[in-house]
């Protein structure tokens, strides 16, 4: 599929996402600039981790982790990860990823619910399926498999500079991404200053079962035909193409700056342009009269390009028995979507080998222009609208607690557990009566868990 579960509209993932930075170990030393001078803006916002190099040019094993991610009533996600780590004596590193996640369960389809049993077809044309009257739609078939490898390689060019490029390729059922990435940083000031220039191009292939449905066009129900071969053809008529593809080039610029022996504070600025089909070709809208009984399904479109901005802001401070850190970001587009997210973790070392972590995060955002929750028989088509509550007004929250232990030979196990819980609103959208009395901004709660074994 094109989004990952309970993926934002500014494509962020709420279920275990990285964040900028450097993870700090417990304190060990009065003075901990040199620590600190280790975060710098890696390329596009993803996290980096400090290791100490022995020189040994093995191969071996940084990090494996296992994922749950369970949305109440919808997607069930599991998700495995493991990274080796080749490091050379000039401090040369070779990491590759290996990611491989299953997705099944009920997605929304953008359909609101009515006082009557709905009947939809599924996206291949092959079969339908059946929403109870009062209930929000979901295809349940929803399952898809992805497998992701990256590789990056990261080496210091001088005392000052350090240059990373980096590759990746992500195959799904339906869904192919191919992408490369480059950046360079420079320290300054005893590398109590860092600035970072990164660049990234993605190019992604759709081939959504059942082919691109035609803009807006109305789902073809097998009720309305006779025969097997009428609803083929008037089927096909609501098609224009098997695939598409879309292209992606983001920008990054950041700045870290280490302020005293103990605080550290990050800043960036990001550019993403897409270009190609932005469309979700398993997405469609209510088409309702004007008492809010439906009339039509109708396929959502978008536009074909997008042109983001977003500006992150971090503060990271080491305190005598751990490390907080609280960072705001927002986001914008010219799709009028934007988005703010006010974030922090504060880590405790109860021990030197034993830690706990809590994470806080709220996001907000507004409305795209062409999100409608539904649209109306007696007003013309719009040339774009999307019912995905994903681009539409909401708030979210997350409350999360992780607790690792350091072991011996620089092994470390934690187990960290999430909870998300998503709220869309009514955009200012006038309400039918028929359709008041219905959910029909339904919230989305999450429990995620994560176990990682670190050595």
């Amino acid at each position: 599929m094109q989004l990952t579960p309970e993926e934002d509209a500014n494509g962020q993932t709420h279920a275990g996402e990285s964040q900028p930075g450097v993870t700090l170990g417990p304190p060990r030393k009065p003075c901990i600039a040199g620590a600190l001078a280790l975060a710098s803006c890696s390329l596009l916002g993803q996290g980096v981790m400090a290791a100490e190099s022995n020189g040994d040019q093995d191969w071996h094993l940084v990090d494996a982790a296992l994922m749950y991610y369970g949305e109440e009533g919808r997607v069930q996600a599991i998700e495995a990860i493991g990274t080796a780590k080749k490091t050379y004596a000039d401090e040369t590193v070779l990491d590759v990823k290996v990611l491989l996640d299953s997705l099944t369960g009920a997605s929304a389809s953008g359909a609101i619910p009515q006082g009557q049993e709905q009947t939809f077809t599924r996206p291949s044309g092959d079969g339908q399926y059946s929403i109870a009257a009062g209930e929000t739609p979901l295809d349940d078939t929803f399952h898809d498999t992805r497998l992701q490898l990256s590789a990056n390689w990261s080496q210091p060019q001088s005392s000052q500079w350090k240059t990373n490029l980096g590759l990746y390729g992500s195959k799904e059922f339906d869904y192919n991404a191919f992408g490369v990435n480059a950046g360079a940083e420079r320290g300054f000031n005893k590398d109590n200053t860092t600035l970072f220039a990164g660049a990234a191009y993605s190019f992604d292939i759709l081939e959504p079962e059942g082919g691109r449905p035609k803009p807006l066009s109305a789902m073809v129900l097998r009720t309305e035909d006779d025969t097997e071969a009428s609803f083929r053809r008037a089927f096909a008529l609501t098609r224009e193409g098997r695939s598409d593809d879309k292209r992606t080039l983001d920008l990054l610029l950041g700045l870290t700056q280490v302020l005293n022996r103990r605080w550290l504070l990050q800043a960036n600025y990001g550019l993403s342009s897409v270009e190609g089909y932005l469309t979700d070709p398993y997405k469609f809208l209510s088409q309702v009269d004007a008492a809010g009984v439906t009339q039509a399904y109708r396929y959502e479109h978008r536009p074909d390009s997008r042109l983001k901005h977003s500006f992150f802001l971090m503060t990271k401070t080491a305190l005598d028995s751990g490390v907080v850190d609280v960072s705001y970001r927002y986001n914008r587009d010219d799709w009028r979507l934007s988005s703010q997210t006010l974030e922090s973790h504060y880590r405790y070392y109860f021990s030197g080998s034993f830690y706990g972590q809590l994470h806080l995060r709220y996001y907000r955002q507004g409305a795209a222009e062409f999100y409608r929750p539904w649209l109306l028989t007696d007003q013309a088509l719009p040339e774009f609208a999307s019912a995905d509550y994903r681009i539409g007004e909401l708030t979210s929250y997350t409350l999360g607690l992780k607790l690792g232990r350091r072991l011996s030979g620089d092994r470390e196990l934690a187990f960290r557990l999430e909870f998300y819980r998503q709220q869309p609103h009514n955009n200012g959208t006038e309400i039918p009566e028929g359709l008041q009395a219905y959910k029909l901004f339904p919230s989305v709660r999450v429990i995620s868990a994560q176990i990682s074994y670190a050595f």
